[in-house]
């Protein structure tokens, strides 16, 4: 088996973030600012192989993807970021060679764009959003670490009822999503 020990996985919240099993795991916080300071201070401690963030994300009502959908993250769009890429870049791929393992790993999962945004609805460009993973991959970017990010879908974007959101469908399927995604990075990355 391929070393977990070196794999990094990050996660917002304890309830998208098993118990991990031989990888080193930790929480980034709600958010962009949190989850970029974070995730930068874990590289530069654990010095890990590969970077895999896992989460639960919102989708567009057009795009029609069901409660606990896995979505491969292809990049990372951050819709907050009103300048040109000149300025600061508002994009960062997927590290394409994880994005492949982890379509290995999931593969009904979909592989889209995910953007990132400060405040729920505040994607108007991506057909699935987050609120981390253009942070977490240009942390990890800027190191020199290869990265992915994956979600579980729990709710249209469009829908402002939280009662009516998906959460426990989600979290089960980035929890059991989540040990096969780490050992194929792993076996990616040994």
């Amino acid at each position: 088996m391929a070393d977990r020990a070196r794999i990094l996985v990050i996660a917002a919240t304890q309830r998208e973030l098993i118990a991990p099993d031989g990888w080193q795991a930790m929480l980034c916080g709600v958010g962009p600012v949190e989850a970029a300071a974070a995730t930068a201070a874990a590289i530069a401690q654990f010095r890990p192989s590969a970077v895999v963030h896992v989460g639960i994300a919102g989708a567009r009502r057009a795009c029609a993807l069901a409660p606990a959908t896995l979505v491969i993250g292809r990049a990372a769009h951050y819709c907050d970021l009103g300048v040109t890429a000149d300025w600061a870049p508002n994009v960062v791929d997927g590290t394409p060679a994880l994005v492949a393992a982890a379509q290995r790993a999931l593969p009904a999962a979909v592989t889209l764009l995910i953007g990132t945004t400060a405040r729920i609805g505040g994607s108007t460009a991506c057909d699935v959003e987050a609120m981390e993973g253009f942070a977490v991959l240009r942390a990890a970017a800027l190191a020199g670490v290869p990265a992915v990010e994956v979600r579980a879908i729990s709710n249209e974007i469009e829908e402002t009822d939280r009662a009516r959101w998906h959460f426990d469908a989600a979290f089960a399927a980035i929890a059991a999503a989540t040990p096969r995604l780490v050992d194929e990075v792993a076996r990616c990355v040994s």
